[in-house]
């Protein structure tokens, strides 16, 4: 996460904004508001989801079968919310979804007293109620998203082929191949087409003068007939 912090020799300034992440202790530094002013956390709602959703594969377990029933309802206000712009989207999710959020919490708070402490279901409240502000955090911008589903589809690929890469060859290779790996799937998400990226990029190398190189990051780069 070291890259968050910029470099001033590049002019590249600290990032700030808001930060979604699954509550990997890793990050709870990253996002801590006194030692960087201007970085919020937020938290992916799927994962408080799924630890419900594990309490429900046994079949016997209401609280898990309630919750999961209580995210639904949420997932699918968010899903009518899509298509509409990040102010629009916001002022929907605090008619329509922040009630429901509010619901849950009650309903969570109750069943918190009902529950026996060291279980599997008192740890998915306990979860999900220790991460209340960050979980609802989308709630006051609607440019923060539900959860991070989208990136953890985007990671999918090297998440499943990681064992094969232990053998890479040394540290600085796989260095390497994390770079590569972030530039094609940065212009998937730009929606280019990965190859004909990095052959038109390599081709431009060799001549391209370094005050340009910019140029060819996947969000500025147009292919050759643009």
């Amino acid at each position: 996460m070291a890259f968050l912090d910029g470099d001033e020799k590049l002019g590249e300034r600290r990032w700030r904004g808001t930060l979604l992440t699954d509550r990997y202790g890793g990050y709870e530094t990253v996002v801590d508001p006194r030692l960087y002013p201007g970085r919020i956390g937020a938290a992916c709602a799927a994962h408080a989801r799924r630890h419900f959703e594990e309490l429900t594969r046994s079949g016997t377990s209401t609280v898990g079968m309630d919750a999961v029933r209580r995210f639904a309802r949420i997932y699918e206000v968010e899903g009518e919310l899509k298509v509409l712009s990040d102010d629009a989207r916001q002022a929907h999710r605090q008619l329509l979804a922040k009630p429901l959020w509010e619901e849950l919490r009650e309903w969570l708070e109750l069943e918190r007293r009902l529950v026996a402490d060291g279980g599997a279901a008192a740890k998915a409240i306990d979860y999900t109620l220790g991460h209340w502000i960050a979980l609802t955090r989308h709630l006051e911008d609607g440019a923060v998203a539900l959860d991070n589903n989208h990136l953890e589809r985007q990671i999918k690929p090297w998440a499943m082929g990681r064992k094969a890469w232990q053998f890479v060859g040394s540290e600085l290779a796989g260095q390497r191949a994390a770079i590569v790996m972030s530039l094609v799937q940065s212009a998937r998400m730009n929606g280019h087409d990965p190859w004909a990226y990095l052959r038109d990029v390599l081709q431009q190398l060799p001549t391209l003068l370094n005050t340009r190189l910019d140029e060819l990051l996947p969000h500025r780069w147009r292919p050759p007939h643009d």
